[in-house]
């Protein structure tokens, strides 16, 4: 198995999370982004896209964060990742959508304009950012965990932009049951940090 991804990344991190907390061996293959190892005609046989991070298992390509969580606990690890019912799939797939929206566009992006110097509107990503950790906070003050009441890959889809977010200039001071989750991500057996 190979992960075609960039050690700074959070989507990326996010699928080495899991690959870690499965114990599954893989190779890491490092693509810089940022310098746009992902835009070549090799890469973009990839990923059409041209974007990371993109797994290979064997005759398998999957890219994005999100297909690759799902196909990985489908594919490696029992239901508690990724229930089979309906009811508990579609709670974890409302928590993937928050990844890829509230916390995608306030989060990653305000990250992104100051860590590598992408053309968004910082005081807009704040704004976008807010009604997504508002949204994580209430679930949290009641819930240990946002989609079931043991870690999916729902926690670990919200876990590393929210956990980042120092880096994106936005406190969590306001948000203790946010803090005391990311502890408890942190202790699951097999986390990692984001880079070693």
């Amino acid at each position: 198995m190979k992960l075609y991804d960039f050690d700074r990344s959070g989507n990326c991190y996010k699928v080495r999370l899991l690959l870690s907390m499965l114990k599954l061996d893989y190779a890491r293959i490092p693509t810089d982004s940022s310098s746009g190892e992902t835009q070549t005609p090799e890469f973009k046989r990839l990923n059409p896209r041209g974007q990371i991070p993109v797994l290979v298992e064997g005759e398998t390509l999957i890219w994005d964060s999100m297909a690759i969580l799902v196909y990985l606990a489908r594919r490696y690890a029992d239901e508690r990742w990724l229930p089979i019912d309906a009811l508990g799939e579609a709670r974890v797939m409302q928590w993937l959508a928050v990844s890829e929206n509230e916390l995608l566009y306030g989060l990653a992006r305000a990250r992104v304009t100051l860590r590598f110097n992408k053309p968004f509107d910082l005081e807009q990503c704040h704004r976008d950012a807010k009604p997504g950790l508002d949204t994580l906070e209430q679930q949290l003050a009641e819930h240990d965990w946002l989609a079931e009441d043991h870690p999916t890959i729902a926690d670990l889809a919200c876990y590393p932009y929210v956990a980042l977010a120092d880096e994106a200039r936005i406190s969590l001071a306001d948000y203790p049951a946010i803090r005391a989750w990311l502890q408890r991500v942190e202790a699951i057996p097999g986390w990692v940090p984001m880079v070693e």
